[in-house]
């Protein structure tokens, strides 16, 4: 029996999810997916070789994936683009199909040894909400744009995990202020941009910064790859 990688990692996720909320993205859930699925551990090892931390991080690009769609679907036309920032973050808080795995999720990503991994996925998800949005800035901006929506997203899904109003509206209030906070930094950066005095004072960090450019993408390619399951 031929298994692609996507199917299969597919497979040991879904059957994951039935186990993080217990055991949480640890060995006893990869273990208990790998069973769940009938898949060798030998081909699960070669989809997921960190284990449950893979299938943590497949999990987050698979919210990811979902809020995309969902804004390419919607019609933000007549929108402020503010409101369109967080429409997407909306979006990606409601194509969490698991409340506790999110849970888990930031419980695992919180140690000392995988932050730089949580970091990482916070900081594509707000990648993923400039590219959607059409963000097309290829300087300091490109940077700065990420970072601080990666710092608004964070909050919010820790606000959101406690979250028990109907229909989540505190968390929707909670980022409706976070996002009037960053417009208010950018009324600020606008000011500061437009006084002559000021304008002669940053006069060489701003040429720095101008420096700065965007990391160039690489075109996303498809490799194929399968492999043949051992015969039961």
């Amino acid at each position: 029996m031929t298994v692609s990688y996507e199917t299969a990692k597919t497979q040991l996720l879904d059957a994951a999810l039935l186990h993080v909320p217990f055991d949480g993205w640890s060995e006893a859930t990869f273990k208990a997916a790998v069973s769940d699925t009938g898949l060798s551990p030998t081909v699960a090892r070669a989809v997921c070789p960190r284990g449950a931390l893979d299938l943590a991080v497949a999990f987050h690009k698979r919210g990811d994936a979902a809020m995309v769609a969902a804004v390419k679907a919607a019609d933000f036309s007549q929108m402020k683009f503010r409101d369109k920032v967080a429409a997407a973050v909306r979006f990606r808080l409601e194509a969490v199909t698991d409340k506790e795995a999110v849970r888990r999720g930031a419980t695992l990503f919180a140690l000392p040894m995988h932050a730089v991994e949580g970091a990482r996925l916070v900081w594509g998800t707000a990648d993923d909400i400039w590219e959607v949005l059409g963000d097309s800035s290829d300087d300091i901006n490109w940077y700065t744009k990420r970072a601080t929506l990666s710092g608004v997203y964070s909050a919010t899904v820790l606000y959101w995990l406690g979250d028990d109003s109907p229909g989540h509206m505190a968390t929707s209030a909670f980022l409706d202020r976070r996002i009037d906070e960053v417009m208010q930094i950018e009324k600020i950066k606008a000011r500061v941009r437009q006084s002559p005095v000021l304008s002669r004072v940053l006069a060489g960090p701003n040429w720095l910064m101008g420096k700065v450019k965007a990391p160039t993408r690489m075109p996303k390619m498809d490799f194929p790859g399968s492999w043949t399951a051992p015969r039961k």
